[in-house]
């Protein structure tokens, strides 16, 4: 059982966490939508980014909901929080968020990269035109998922009374259950390895890059280098963002931790940390972002 003074510290973070989610992922919805309606066309990185902070706009709204009531409501938590209506909503913008984010990485990749294989070019000059259907797709596979997630029996014994006097027919119950979360978040590891490969490209092309300014003497620093460096920081930032999450989501899930213990609300801070922590990334580098949010932070102070 945690003590006082770590479910306090616990609110502290998870209020934190939950006012810097919604401000960045309402930041990036409402200046991507002002700038769709200023151009008055569809401009799929707009859409894209559009989308992303949606996704991670209701995600933070899930994850605040289950911390507050595993806080404040623990007997409403253990029995309700599980429950199919949840735990769909869950697993729809937990997925979403990641292949959209999945999208964004190879936006960037084939952007940014400077392969000259035929097929990666054929793709770095369709990326724009594809961008809408990747969208559709992400949208199709994790409804798709969120549809099997709704099919697995949620073991919600989290007592450790209860897990003491566990038969074995309860057990095999609940391995059943983990097993079944598993299977269902296996579908999770597709967008990984491309997250994965698209680090590996642009730190091979950057290398290339680096290497070839060496040559012609022109030192390390250029508009291409920097680029790439952003663009590998948010890759590689929310790569490490989102297997955070995936193995605090797992702990959660499938009740390893005991209820209400330290580590217990650790998972939930750790889990809310990521629909926030790589938006500010993104906003932090793009100078767009920055100067619409510092117009934004004007407008509040009547610069």
């Amino acid at each position: 059982m945690a003590s006082p003074l770590s479910i306090v510290l616990h609110v502290i973070i998870m209020s934190a966490e939950f006012f810097t989610g919604i401000a960045v992922n309402g930041f990036l919805v409402i200046v991507n939508c002002n700038e769709l309606f200023k151009c008055r066309k569809l401009i799929p990185m707009q859409i894209l980014l559009t989308c992303l902070g949606m996704a991670r706009f209701g995600l933070q709204v899930v994850l605040m909901i289950q911390s507050f009531l595993s806080t404040f409501f623990p007997v409403f938590y253990q029995e309700k929080v599980y429950g199919r209506v949840l735990v769909a909503f869950w697993m729809f913008f937990s997925s979403l968020s990641l292949w959209f984010a999945t999208c964004l990485s190879v936006f960037y990749c084939l952007k940014i990269s400077g392969f000259t294989q035929s097929y990666f070019l054929w793709l770095k000059f369709r990326i724009l035109k594809l961008i809408l259907w990747l969208l559709l797709g992400s949208l199709l596979v994790s409804l798709s998922i969120t549809a099997l997630s709704a099919h697995v029996d949620y073991s919600k014994s989290t007592k450790e009374d209860d897990l003491r006097n566990m038969t074995v027919n309860k057990t095999k119950l609940q391995m059943r259950s983990v097993s079944g979360v598993l299977l269902v978040n296996l579908a999770l590891l597709f967008p990984l390895a491309i997250f994965a490969m698209c680090i590996y490209m642009l730190c091979v092309s950057l290398y290339k890059h680096i290497y070839r300014m060496q040559n012609m003497s022109h030192g390390f620093r250029s508009a291409s280098t920097e680029a790439h460096i952003n663009a590998l920081r948010m890759v590689i930032t929310f790569f490490f963002f989102f297997i955070f999450y995936f193995v605090a989501f797992m702990a959660n899930i499938s009740f390893i931790i005991p209820y209400r213990s330290q580590w217990f609300f650790a998972v939930k801070d750790i889990m809310a940390a990521y629909p926030s922590g790589h938006s500010v990334i993104i906003i932090l580098s793009n100078s767009k972002f920055q100067q619409s949010f510092r117009q934004i932070l004007c407008l509040k102070k009547n610069c």
